[in-house]
């Protein structure tokens, strides 16, 4: 987690890579967004948007930092994520906390994202029947992943958070970081359009935020938690999670609770225990 502070507002570019699309300011993406920047380069997204959080007036609920060159990427358990320049998009989005959104609450949104990313996914791969969320939010497009979601609390006078997304677009086999990765083209998509596919998932987040924020922060009522556990190919899945202290837990994921934890049920045991931060490797499909 991160604390906001202030910072010299960055220097913001139209993305080279993509100038065809990007130049036009990705206009059905700009129109889900309060505001949208997009960067030529850029470190890591999440770091422009954690260090502007401070300013509530000039970055507003739903604001928006993309870039298709990120040199300096973070992904989950600290890992370095880095591209080729030009093959993925990634996109922060700032979610401020305010009286219907609370603070214990806010746990919820890196999921919400990770389904989101799921049905944006989905709709860029119409021919598909195998793009699955893997808990918490990691997209998979036939046990590969495409995309993953990192999140940072930004605590100030007015707490938020930010959700970073990546997800590859045009990475060959060779440009691949690990085997267990895809991309969009790898996965049959010819010509993976970036405002499409960034404008489907600012959509369907901002949808999904909107509604949790209705019913006061409760995943439950507001149809998240059902919506996640519906997409979430972990549920039902042998798993094995390394725990944080690195012991293992090996059973079946059963559901995710109403904290938006993975249940567990150990081998040999009857019951459920909760995990609410583990790295998960799927043993087989459920």
């Amino acid at each position: 987690m991160a604390d906001a502070y202030n910072e010299p507002r960055p220097v913001l570019e139209i993305s080279g890579a993509y100038r065809g699309a990007m130049t036009s300011s990705l206009p059905r993406s700009a129109a889900v967004s309060t505001r949208l920047e997009i960067l030529e380069e850029t470190p890591s997204t999440n770091d422009v948007l954690v260090s502007a959080a401070a300013d509530a007036d000039g970055w507003p609920d739903f604001s928006v930092v993309v870039t298709d060159t990120q040199t300096h990427g973070r992904g989950r358990l600290g890992r370095v994520w880095v591209s080729p320049p030009g093959t993925t998009l990634a996109v922060s989005v700032l979610v401020r906390a305010d009286a219907s959104l609370r603070i214990d609450a806010l746990g919820w949104l890196p999921l919400a994202a990770g389904l989101a990313m799921t049905r944006a996914v989905r709709e860029a791969l119409p021919g598909r029947d195998d793009v699955s969320l893997k808990w918490p939010n990691d997209v998979l497009v036939g046990g590969r992943k495409i995309s993953g979601v990192l999140s940072e609390l930004v605590v100030g006078a007015v707490p938020s958070v930010v959700v970073g997304a990546g997800v590859n677009l045009t990475m060959t086999e060779e440009q691949l970081p690990v085997p267990t990765a895809t991309s969009l083209v790898l996965a049959g998509a010819e010509h993976p359009d970036p405002d499409a596919v960034l404008s489907a998932y600012l959509r369907e987040f901002r949808g999904l935020v909107d509604s949790f924020r209705a019913a006061g922060g409760d995943a439950q009522a507001s149809g998240l938690q059902a919506a996640v556990t519906e997409a979430c190919g972990t549920v039902g899945s042998r798993v094995n999670v390394e725990l944080p202290g690195g012991n293992i837990l090996a059973g079946i994921a059963r559901g995710i609770d109403a904290s938006g934890r993975i249940l567990v049920q150990a081998d040999g045991s009857p019951d459920l225990t909760p995990v609410s931060a583990g790295d998960v490797t799927h043993l087989r499909a459920r």
